[in-house]
């Protein structure tokens, strides 16, 4: 990993060059494929700043501090970078276990999660009604599909809605 260490407003010191790059270098077991870092140090009166950017494969870590002292600039800016670097770890090991939770309804033991599989269970109160008093109650809900039991046959029907904007009604065929 290359360090470039720049001094702004301040006389280069080789002590606070070897500081910032050793501090760098120990973020390097915590992110792969580091390509760089860029440490900006500066001083406007009393105020001594730590600019420090690090550019790893596919993220980029920047922190800035200011503070009385060049090295606890360092050390502070330093720890904002520990603490995003800390932050993105975490995002991907939740990433990589999330696909495998599965939200349980009932007290059924946990199943491995296949795609296309039923992941969610709803219980739903099977109301007698006629077929136009289902219409109005799809209509107003604006479900897409409504099950019901069909007073004029009294058997459970499914009415839907069609793409083309039209309903549709499907009642079972009782042999």
């Amino acid at each position: 990993m290359q360090v470039l260490v720049t001094f702004r407003h301040v006389a280069p010191s080789g002590a606070l060059r070897s500081y910032a790059e050793e501090k760098v270098q120990r973020v390097q077991k915590y992110v792969r494929r580091v390509n760089d870092a860029h440490v900006i140090l500066s001083v406007d009166k009393r105020r001594h700043i730590a600019e420090i950017t690090l550019n790893a494969a596919r993220h980029t870590f920047t922190a800035t501090e200011e503070t009385s002292d060049l090295y606890a600039a360092i050390d502070l800016a330093m720890d904002k970078i520990g603490k995003q670097v800390k932050k993105l770890a975490a995002k991907v090991k939740d990433r990589k276990h999330k696909g495998t939770k599965e939200i349980a309804t009932d007290a059924s033991p946990p199943r491995r999660a296949v795609r296309g599989s039923i992941t969610r269970t709803e219980r739903v109160p099977v109301k007698p009604m006629s077929v136009e008093e289902a219409l109005m109650q799809m209509k107003l809900m604006k479900h897409e599909f409504l099950l019901f039991k069909n007073a004029a046959n009294d058997t459970v029907s499914v009415l839907y809605r069609r793409k083309n904007g039209d309903y549709g009604l499907i009642e079972p065929e009782v042999p």
